[in-house]
């Protein structure tokens, strides 16, 4: 037993006794103003039982941070029992000792046992209350619910001592609350007059904390509080139960703001779509390609192979894929391969070894300015590398590829577009020519991707600022990393052959307001705590991204967030990729883009941002 634990039992113990001689004495003296003689004996015995019985309730192991109702209650049930006890045996061996003493030592003991125990809990309740507060540590909060999920909250702060949190009142949409009382504190409403709410009590921290809440009522809330800038608290939705942080308070995310609500999926088909397959996921160690790999090891497949040129990422995708096996005790076999998609013999060892029955296409490089200046090497990955996959693909027979795409693919303006617009056409082709099913899925941002705004601002926040964006009028699409690779997974079930699916984005987002949003997020005030500073567009960069989901033309799914584009004309790419090798490692930068507009006349070649 360690010597803290045995200090604090031991001093338990001491309290105790001192407790019950205490108030045994002074019940003998209410009632009388003469002590027994045998008073020595008496408290022997009171003191000798009554410890007993309190270990044997385990008064002294209790957890003094986390002490609550049921404690209090063992210690009411503990002090009957051995007062009850206590007199029955000095009736049997005829002790003179008044019942009447019973009474008075009884309610007294119990309020003194409370309150050694619950000191601690005692203490932070005065502070809360602005006893012994120096009006800075702590923090002026809301909680936003006052059902079951909002007690717990209050609750978990009463006993957190590292939650400097003062909780000034519950804020609840149902009437039957509003204007009555929850742990004493004043219950308010509705929701949307929060932000009057955080003017007049100066709150600098909300709590969402409310059972059931569904993705798209979140991010309302969220959008409601937002607009002044408090730093905003949750309790994990239903749905992330499993995580590690279900039953915490945790920080929200930009993401919060975006969820759509729940996304339907064809669960059977996905499972008929993967389970007992052998899977491969090229690029699997980046944003996109890992979420692959995590949501298809949840479909059982039977072999997941993992394939990515960049380790260190990989690995540690890995070991999340491996604790998960070992814990759900998943029947796939989980493989790893180093290697890079435009290295065809590796390739090939791959689908050789292996034989994947599908393929999810991944691995792209993707940073539009640094593609700008290394064309060549965005063909070598990008073109050449779906090629390779596509061809391959075929010689095995694969049941079916899915190419992962970018809406920079719609009349592009940059290197980075215009080589998945051409992989776009590779995939195309190649259904044209083989029993293997070949698809593209195209879609807009992705939060918290590497190399994402998301991950800059965040940064760029942590030190005190600026937060540097392009252009104040600049947009883009945003979805979730999740959202978009579940959707991805139910196009592969849809993929018949040759589709180019475009996943319905929302509207587009001005990155202003995403950063004005993430200040306020973490409690500063933009332009006054953190600058935002405008730097002019990049070499290749559009004020807009193009999805042209236009739902009179494109075709629709059964899923309402997923369109089938209609099918153009088919390129033979074999001549593109003939070219392509010739002249890869010898032309300059403007020849590979030349080049690059050449096979794609819709990449505007000659844009210049403004």
């Amino acid at each position: 037993m360690r010597k803290v634990t045995l200090y604090k039992i031991l001093g338990l113990v001491i309290g105790d006794i001192a407790i019950i001689v205490a108030t045994f004495f002074l019940g003998m003296k209410l009632i009388s103003e003469d002590i027994p003689g045998h008073v020595f004996l008496i408290f022997l015995f009171a003191v000798l039982i009554k410890i007993a019985i309190y270990a044997l309730f385990r008064l002294y192991n209790m957890l003094l941070k986390h002490v609550g109702a049921s404690e209090f209650f063992r210690i009411c049930i503990a002090v009957l029992i051995s007062n009850l006890i206590l007199y029955f045996l000095f009736e049997i061996i005829s002790y003179d000792l008044d019942w009447v003493v019973f009474f008075y030592s009884t309610p007294l003991e119990i309020l003194l046992m409370t309150v050694v125990r619950f000191s601690r809990r005692i203490y932070r309740w005065l502070l809360s209350r602005r006893y012994f507060n120096n009006g800075h540590k702590y923090i002026n909060t809301l909680i936003i619910g006052a059902g079951s999920a909002g007690k717990f909250v209050y609750e978990e702060i009463q006993k957190n001592d590292r939650l400097h949190n003062k909780i000034i009142a519950f804020v609840d949409d149902s009437p039957e609350k509003q204007y009555n009382r929850l742990n004493g504190l004043p219950v308010l409403g509705p929701i949307t007059n929060i932000p009057e709410f955080i003017d007049k009590y100066n709150i600098k921290e909300v709590i969402i904390a409310i059972a059931n809440i569904n993705k798209l009522r979140l991010s309302e809330i969220i959008e409601t509080v937002s607009t002044r800038s408090v730093k905003i608290k949750r309790l994990p939705l239903m749905l992330e139960e499993e995580s590690d942080d279900y039953r915490k308070i945790v920080d929200v995310k930009i993401e919060d703001l975006l969820n759509r609500g729940v996304i339907e999926l064809d669960n059977d088909g996905l499972s008929q779509l993967i389970r007992g397959k052998s899977v491969l996921v090229t690029g699997a160690g980046g944003s996109i390609g890992s979420e692959l790999c995590h949501q298809i090891l949840g479909l059982c497949p039977q072999t997941l192979v993992m394939f990515d040129i960049y380790e260190n990422t990989t690995y540690e995708t890995q070991l999340e894929l491996e604790k998960r096996i070992k814990v759900e005790k998943l029947p796939t076999n989980l493989v790893v391969v180093i290697g890079s998609v435009y290295n065809y013999a590796r390739l090939k060892e791959v689908f050789d070894h292996y034989r994947p029955q599908l393929i999810f296409h991944a691995a792209a490089y993707k940073h539009v300015p640094l593609m700008e200046f290394n064309p060549v090497e965005a063909v070598r990955t990008n073109i050449i590398g779906t090629y390779n996959v596509a061809k391959i693909a075929d010689e095995y027979q694969c049941e079916k590829m899915i190419l992962v795409s970018s809406d920079k693919a719609v009349r592009p303006t940059n290197v980075m577009g215009a080589t998945k617009a051409i992989c776009e056409k590779v995939v195309q082709y190649f259904d044209t020519i083989s029993a293997t099913d070949y698809a593209a899925v195209r879609f807009g941002n992705v939060l918290g991707s590497h190399g994402s705004v998301i991950p800059l601002f965040k940064k760029q926040i942590e030190e005190g600022g600026p937060i540097t964006i392009t252009h104040p009028e600049i947009t883009r699409f945003f979805m979730t990393i999740t959202e978009a690779v579940s959707l991805i997974l139910q196009s592969a079930v849809y993929a018949k052959g040759g589709e180019i699916f475009i996943l319905d984005m929302g509207e587009p987002v001005k990155i202003v307001d995403l950063a004005d949003k993430m200040i306020r997020l973490a409690g500063l005030i933009p332009n006054r705590d953190i600058k935002i500073e405008f730097i002019g567009l990049r070499p290749g960069e559009k004020l807009y991204e193009e999805l042209l989901l236009d739902v009179s033309k494109n075709i629709k799914t059964a899923n309402n967030k997923i369109y089938i584009e209609e099918k153009k004309e088919i390129v033979n790419v074999e001549k593109y990729i003939a070219e392509i090798n010739e002249v890869m490692d010898k032309a300059s930068n403007q020849e590979i883009k030349e080049m690059l507009h050449q096979m794609n006349n819709a990449y505007n070649l000659d844009y210049h941002p403004e």
